[in-house]
């Protein structure tokens, strides 16, 4: 019941605090935009902006789990603060700042999607895509992608789940195995299944064919 209740709050305050800090924005009042973000992390986090920015993504996600068990509403909670945030500084002109904070979102809340975050609770699903669109000019770090293509499988973007294989590969990723049996859970796909996720049968089949023949080469020429 209190978790409920606190979810509950979490999801009321940041939804009140989404539309002030587009007013906020609109009225070019960033100081006070950037306050209402700061606000929020100390009502509903141990943390504020300063010390949140400061810390890598794997520390911000293990100061969010127990015994064990990660809580995966409240990280995506921080990911939504850090996307607002990076928003504020876009507004602002300084695209430096906002890139620093809309890819460790975008990084939070596909671990936090990985690890069983509602994605309904927060437009999780909406705001993943508004940050790959603000992001798309950069190469994701090797983590962020990996995280990316188990996010784009899940929800049936066979194609782009591809593409971000493929990213990894040609960043000298060993991604060998998670290309092999990305290809062979598409193969059960039904055809239908397929081209609703933009690739279809014949697609995969020879993709299957050309990653067999790839990672072949990798492995004699390492052997070598």
């Amino acid at each position: 019941m209190f978790r409920r209740d606190y979810i509950v709050r979490m999801i009321e305050d940041m939804t009140a605090m989404v539309a002030k800090v587009l007013t906020l924005k609109q009225e070019r009042k960033t100081t006070e935009a950037l306050w209402e973000i700061d606000e929020l992390l100390n009502r509903h986090f141990p943390l504020n902006s300063r010390l949140l920015n400061s810390l890598s993504v794997e520390d911000i996600i293990e100061m969010f789990r127990f015994n064990g068990v990660l809580e995966s509403d409240k990280l995506q909670g921080v990911a939504k603060l850090l996307k607002e945030e990076g928003s504020i500084y876009a507004a602002s002109g300084d695209n430096d700042a906002a890139l620093f904070r809309s890819m460790r979102a975008l990084h939070l809340y596909l671990y936090a999607d990985l690890h069983g975050a509602d994605r309904a609770m927060l437009q999780m699903t909406a705001d993943i895509d508004e940050l790959l669109e603000e992001v798309k000019a950069y190469r994701l770090p090797a983590k962020t992608e990996r995280l990316l293509l188990v996010y784009m499988e899940s929800i049936g973007h066979y194609s782009k789940a591809e593409d971000s294989l493929y990213r990894l590969w040609e960043q000298g990723e060993d991604v060998s195995l998670e290309g092999d049996e990305l290809y062979r859970r598409l193969l059960l796909k039904s055809p239908e299944e397929l081209e609703q996720g933009s690739l279809p049968i014949h697609e995969v089949e020879q993709g299957w064919k050309e990653w067999c023949r790839i990672t072949e080469v990798r492995r004699e020429s390492e052997a070598l």
